[in-house]
């Protein structure tokens, strides 16, 4: 017997980087399927275009910073009092910057390491106790094929996508036995802004090779459809034109 989607009507969802590319899409994608959504990013100005579009019913806007703990702190406590609870969250904020080991500035390096790795966890451990209330839910994580396998000039990017990886697996053992499924998404090249000016050239004809951010917005929201006995805890991806 085939396995039927499940519905996300009226569910809570809050995601983090929501002001563009994979989260934006995200959030259009929840929203036409159902769920309430909390739009977590610095960009105000952004966020608050986005839930013109989408409906002040169905969103909120949120400035916020994940790499502080207490930012993600308010950030879920907003989601649950403007929608009573909380079924998923999304840590997809996230930034990379390409160059080699000795080429990469001491800012940079510590940007990506707080913003990738140490800004999931905020989000992550402001997100459990709320999904503990429903007695069940969703964590989501957005890494990288990067974060499966390094590649050159991407050492200190790969190494913090090797810990969202390697943080999501953990938490699916502590977490599961308690009904929460945890996913790492890993999708490679994406079109969106992602390290555009750090590595990567806006309107480069390659990225039109990338996958799309709605793309990856898809895997988002069919994780979340799975059966609540299903779970998938990585799910990595690659378009058609790109090489594995």
């Amino acid at each position: 017997m085939p396995a039927e989607s499940r519905s996300l009507q009226g569910t809570v969802v809050a995601i983090t980087g929501a002001s563009s590319g994979i989260g934006r899409e995200a959030a259009r994608l929840l929203v036409e399927a159902g769920a309430k959504v909390a739009l977590g990013a610095r960009r105000l100005d952004r966020l608050d275009a986005l839930v013109e579009e989408l409906g002040s019913e169905n969103a909120i806007a949120v400035a916020m910073d994940v790499t502080k703990a207490q930012d993600n702190n308010d950030f879920i406590s907003r989601t649950v009092a403007a929608f009573g609870r909380l079924d998923s969250v999304i840590a997809n904020a996230g930034l990379g910057h390409y160059g080699g080991i000795s080429d990469t500035s001491d800012a940079d390096i510590a940007n990506m390491i707080n913003v990738n790795y140490t800004g999931t966890v905020w989000t992550v451990r402001a997100a459990v106790p709320e999904l503990r209330k429903g007695k069940g839910g969703d964590v989501v994580i957005v890494s990288s094929v990067a974060g499966l396998r390094g590649g050159a000039d991407e050492a200190v990017y790969a190494g913090t996508k090797f810990a969202q990886v390697g943080l999501a697996g953990s938490l699916d053992r502590e977490l599961s036995p308690e009904g929460i499924r945890v996913t790492a998404i890993c999708p490679a090249g994406t079109n969106t802004e992602f390290a555009i000016g750090s590595g990567r050239t806006q309107g480069d004809p390659a990225l039109a090779k990338y996958l799309h951010p709605a793309d990856v917005a898809f895997q988002i929201v069919t994780a979340l459809q799975q059966p609540r006995r299903l779970r998938t805890t990585i799910w990595a991806s690659w378009s058609m034109a790109q090489s594995s």
